[in-house]
């Protein structure tokens, strides 16, 4: 627990903390009960010095209540529109004081009374209006964290590729790895005439058993301070229509490969002191998903694992992040012989991951992804969660599959 406050309280100035915990407040306590139990008949509510009554008030207690959860949400991740939200919901916090003030008093007496309640919001608009560039973005400054040396696999293609390209831009030399040479050697290329940094191609088949172990050995002479898990396979289909085989190298890729070259190149990070891990999950680990039923199984492996070792390695200052997109515009959907549908760019899946790398256990790509991963296993029974996965999948498995 105590850990847990350290992450929340970290960094931000204590008034800003204390706004933080009002928010939580009204968000978790308050709102839901003046929405759900309060007599509607007893409700008020205030926008921009307006009192409201009655049934208008439970109305506006909705917003009142999205409000200060998105107050919770920007102060915890530190999410940049709060630069703007926060002194501007405060001034019309302090209007409305003003105003209300002012009008139940009355004349010029009015005018002069009316500043006295709003002095207090008045000054914490002012506050957050000085300390703006808190919520600026914080640069990656992957070198200084980590190290010389990041360690890409599935770099070949999609997410791997923007890893490979966003971490080099940000001045880190990287090792890439994959089974396509030629892809390998042009990415190689590019990288080191667009961002000026040494890299080192490794080809290496991770469905092979061994493969793992092999790619650990060609970077042993390394000092990796990043590496991102990122090779993975899927395999779309009906469990008893598939290849056993190409089932098999799929568990090999999405959870014994992660786990021999975490263990392989975190004993070097513990020693140095420092470095980063990135697993890139899916959220398709976040539930049973019949017709991807073994894929799903590989992401939950590492969901598990990743956040574990978050928890495990925190005190070595060694950053784990389990990165969980969604649908991503990647050659994915082909490979694993879905239906093509669209999603994400790989590109900002992987901003994403570098970005939060370090500030949280786990992220999911996409507002509309955290709801179906979150509601669905939290409002729904197993059974009901299998059942409406196994029918959105069907959508975009060919029918031969099904």
């Amino acid at each position: 627990m105590r850990e847990w406050l350290f992450d929340v309280f970290r960094e931000r100035p204590w008034w800003m903390s204390a706004v933080m915990i009002f928010s939580a407040y009204m968000a978790f306590v308050y709102m839901p009960w003046d929405i759900f139990w309060k007599p509607v008949e007893d409700d008020q509510e205030v926008w921009f010095g307006i009192l409201f009554t009655g049934v208008w008030a439970k109305i506006l207690a909705f917003p009142h209540w999205f409000v200060y959860g998105a107050a919770v949400y920007g102060f915890r991740r530190r999410r940049p529109w709060m630069a703007f939200w926060a002194p501007a919901y405060t001034a019309q916090v302090a209007l409305g004081l003003y105003l209300w003030t002012a009008i139940e008093t009355g004349g010029f007496s009015g005018i002069i009374v009316g500043i006295f309640p709003a002095i207090p919001m008045g000054a914490l608009t002012y506050a957050f209006w000085i300390h703006r560039d808190y919520f600026d973005p914080k640069p990656l400054a992957l070198r200084a964290r980590y190290g010389d040396w990041a360690l890409v696999t599935g770099a070949s293609a999609g997410i791997g590729t923007a890893l490979a390209r966003q971490i080099a831009a940000d001045g880190v030399n990287v090792v890439i790895s994959a089974r396509r040479e030629e892809r390998l050697r042009n990415l190689a290329s590019e990288i080191e005439r667009d961002f000026d940094v040494e890299t080192r191609v490794v080809v290496a088949d991770l469905g092979e058993p061994g493969g793992a172990g092999e790619l650990a050995d060609a970077v042993s002479d390394l000092d990796i301070g990043l590496l991102a898990n990122n090779a993975g396979l899927g395999y779309a289909g009906r469990f008893d229509l598939l290849d056993g085989e190409r089932l098999r190298r799929l568990v090999t890729v999405n959870c014994e490969a992660p786990l021999v070259l975490t263990h392989a190149l975190v004993q070097g990070m513990r020693e140095r002191g420092r470095g980063g891990v990135l697993f890139t999950g899916s959220v398709a680990g976040r539930q049973p998903l019949p017709l991807h039923a073994v894929y799903s199984a590989t992401k939950a492996f590492d969901a598990n694992l990743g956040e574990a070792l978050w928890a495990e390695l925190r005190a070595s200052n060694i950053d784990v992040l389990v990165l969980e997109p969604g649908t991503t515009e990647t050659e994915f959907q082909e490979v694993a012989g879905e239906i093509p549908h669209a999603g994400h760019s790989a590109d900002e899946v992987a901003a994403l991951g570098l970005r939060s790398l370090g500030e949280q256990p786990s992220v999911v790509a996409g507002w509309l992804n955290w709801l179906r991963a979150n509601a669905a296993s939290r409002l729904l029974t197993r059974p009901v969660v299998a059942l409406m996965a196994g029918h959105h999948m069907a959508k975009q498995t060919p029918e031969e599959l099904r």
